[in-house]
């Protein structure tokens, strides 16, 4: 991006946006991204507004990091990686590989708390304290 000829040179010029997509490449929030581009968020949403394609870039470096860590669980379980194949299932099928602790009864009811009796102690045998 040029400075704007009129007026005050724009806050988002090409090395701001660098470090957005830096930024959003590496799985960071816009307002972790605008701390490290040294930017408002309100200069960011401003930003946006005016460049409706800005968004569609954002969004897609957003899911960078997702992307790169499916294709390291994919490798692995293309390799064959039995720990990763068991979280795998723990996390996509829970209700049949989970190591969850089951908080209710069998059929789904609340648990009953025990009934604890607390009795008086007799000292040396006797009902006196």
């Amino acid at each position: 991006m040029s400075e704007n000829k009129r007026g005050r040179p724009r806050l988002i010029n090409d090395d701001v946006i660098a470090k957005l997509e830096t930024a959003w490449s590496m799985g960071c929030s816009d307002l972790e991204a605008c701390l490290f581009a040294k930017i408002d968020k309100a200069t960011l949403y401003r930003y946006q507004q005016e460049n409706p394609d800005f968004c569609n870039r954002k969004e897609v470096l957003k899911q960078t990091l997702i992307l790169k860590a499916r294709s390291v669980i994919a490798d692995a379980l293309n390799r064959k990686d039995e720990n990763t194949a068991k979280w795998y299932l723990e996390k996509k099928k829970k209700d049949e590989f989970s190591n969850r602790t089951e908080l209710t009864g069998s059929d789904g009811s609340d648990l009953t708390p025990p009934i604890i009796n607390i009795l008086p102690v007799k000292a040396n045998g006797t009902d006196k304290d």
